[in-house]
């Protein structure tokens, strides 16, 4: 089994035909994760992102697991973790840590991110992970427009 493997479950970066799965899993985990906030894109556009700017353009990776396909997916861009999202039903099972560690490999001079306030599991997550919550917004910087905080990580 190689570091990007553990328990049937690979870390691998997405390529071209990955985007409508990962899409997918993005949809489903938003939906789940933040159902009081309000999407300003339709899943056809989001699905378009992924397909045109995420997976081409972005250092996408997913986490693929044998017999289930993609379930999970990583957005980085330079120092910045722009998505960190897992099918609903794998979640809890260590591959948002696996995901963060690649992270923080893949950038390791530091990390930022922004994350709803209203999600309160995200953020335990993170500050588990040594994010430190650095700035907070009324969210009108979103296109969501919900308020945000800001965290970093510093090796």
């Amino acid at each position: 089994m190689t570091a990007g493997e553990r328990a049937g479950v690979a870390l691998r970066r997405a390529v071209a035909s990955d985007a409508g799965a990962a899409a997918g899993v993005w949809l489903r985990s938003f939906a789940a994760a933040l159902p009081g906030v309000v999407r300003p894109r339709s899943d056809d556009e989001v699905r378009e992102y992924f397909r045109h700017v995420l997976a081409p353009r972005r250092e996408t990776w997913v986490a693929e697991a044998a017999g289930d396909g993609v379930v999970g997916v990583l957005v980085l861009e330079g120092g910045v973790l722009e998505q960190l999202y897992l099918e609903p039903g794998w979640r809890g099972r260590g591959i948002g840590d696996r995901f963060v560690a690649l992270a923080k490999e893949r950038s390791p001079g530091g990390l930022s991110l922004w994350t709803f306030q209203v999600n309160a599991p995200a953020h335990r997550f993170y500050e588990r992970h040594g994010f430190t919550a650095v700035e907070r917004t009324d969210g009108s910087g979103n296109e969501e427009r919900e308020p945000d905080v800001r965290y970093v990580w510093r090796p």
